[in-house]
């Protein structure tokens, strides 16, 4: 479980093909390596993924095909920058929102806006995922917690502050760039909650 607070940014360090899946080195010397042990959960650029090998500042970790499939991962090279965030630890201060790693959906950075100080970002997601985002609500875009401004049709905005792209890679971001969105885990139990309540009644 994280928060969607990015702790640190790293770097792609290598891309290995592994019979049909992925074996990622991530420079994270930002991070603190010390507190991250193998078999522990990273966040990388929103995708929860296990540590497989340590050293030399780097951590490795495997990603699967449904994880290929499902986020921006397979698009990544040697030289990228991440966002990165170890696994919440209890007694950990819950700045942002509860975040699972687990990526719903690629979204598109439809526009981008400078607003005073601040950019407003509007993304596009898949229809069906809509029902997910409310005003004012979290939402978790590229590993970082954001809060929902406004929504109109499958597209919906957020405000970023200087600091969060300046410590992000939110900054990098043009239209057209893709990304790892998480709705909100609430909602999604909320959700389900609802259809099983409805297909009993």
């Amino acid at each position: 479980m994280f928060t969607g607070i990015v702790i640190a940014t790293g770097r792609v360090a290598s891309v290995t093909q592994t019979d049909g899946d992925l074996d990622l080195g991530i420079e994270a010397a930002a991070l603190d390596l010390k507190r991250v042990a193998i078999g522990d959960s990273v966040s990388v650029s929103g995708v929860c993924l296990t540590a497989t090998r340590i050293g030399g500042g780097v951590f490795h970790a495997d990603v699967s095909r449904e994880t290929l499939a499902k986020t921006t991962l397979g698009t990544f090279a040697a030289g990228r920058r991440v966002n990165l965030e170890p696994s919440l630890r209890a007694g950990d201060p819950l700045g942002g929102h509860l975040v699972s790693g687990h990526v719903d959906a690629v979204g598109t950075l439809a526009s981008l806006a400078e607003e005073a100080r601040s950019r407003r970002l509007q993304f596009e997601l898949p229809e069906d995922l809509m029902r997910f985002v409310a005003p004012k609500g979290s939402i978790c875009i590229d590993g970082v917690s954001l809060t929902v401004n406004e929504i109109e049709g499958r597209r919906f905005g957020v405000n970023i502050i200087p600091h969060t792209y300046q410590v992000t890679t939110l900054g990098e971001l043009v239209p057209g760039s893709r990304v790892n969105i998480e709705i909100d885990v609430i909602a999604r139990y909320i959700d389900r909650i609802l259809q099983s309540y409805a297909a009993f009644r």
